[in-house]
């Protein structure tokens, strides 16, 4: 079986499980955590995700990071300017996060997610010398009221996150899934 299979099926698992209803934000992230290499097979299996958490009586709403940076930056007044000149990109990246936000809460508006749905994320590896995946979580968390389901790619290891293998990593409290874990 291959690792996006065993990580369907721990993820299927984990979603059948019966929810509690007075989590904390914290407490209501899932981390669904894969071989960076294994990208393009998530992405080809992201609808067996939405199966699983419809056959286990939730909704599911997908809310794809990837294109946000070059939509955001496109859209800023001086766009050229940093193109020309990437360093100044740093006194910028705040309002990306800002960016992100407002996105993410009109996106929750329109699909009317509830406290019984999935909210899940990908494209996070396109956050990668933008922002933290932790700062995102961090934003969006509190926004969702059933489950953030946050596709991962990177290790996980010792209650330890490092996305795409490159950062030293962060504690985070949410529930992690990987491909070798049994519920």
């Amino acid at each position: 079986m291959s690792r996006i299979k065993k990580l369907l099926h721990s993820f299927s698992t984990f979603v059948a499980i019966p929810w509690k209803s007075d989590a904390a934000a914290a407490q209501r992230v899932i981390f669904c955590v894969y071989n960076e290499a294994d990208e393009l097979r998530l992405r080809a299996h992201i609808d067996e995700f939405e199966i699983a958490t419809k056959q286990a009586g939730h909704e599911w709403h997908l809310f794809d990071l990837t294109d946000t940076f070059p939509n955001w930056l496109t859209s800023q007044r001086y766009a050229k300017q940093y193109f020309e000149k990437p360093a100044l990109l740093g006194t910028l990246l705040h309002k990306y996060l800002d960016f992100l936000s407002a996105e993410f809460t009109s996106f929750l508006e329109k699909k009317s997610a509830s406290p019984d749905s999935i909210v899940a994320l990908t494209g996070v590896g396109s956050l990668f010398g933008f922002l933290k995946v932790k700062d995102v979580v961090d934003k969006f968390a509190p926004s969702v009221k059933g489950r953030l389901l946050v596709f991962f790619p990177g290790n996980y290891e010792n209650n330890n996150y490092r996305l795409l293998d490159g950062y030293d990593g962060w504690n985070y409290l949410a529930v992690p899934i990987t491909a070798n874990q049994e519920f």
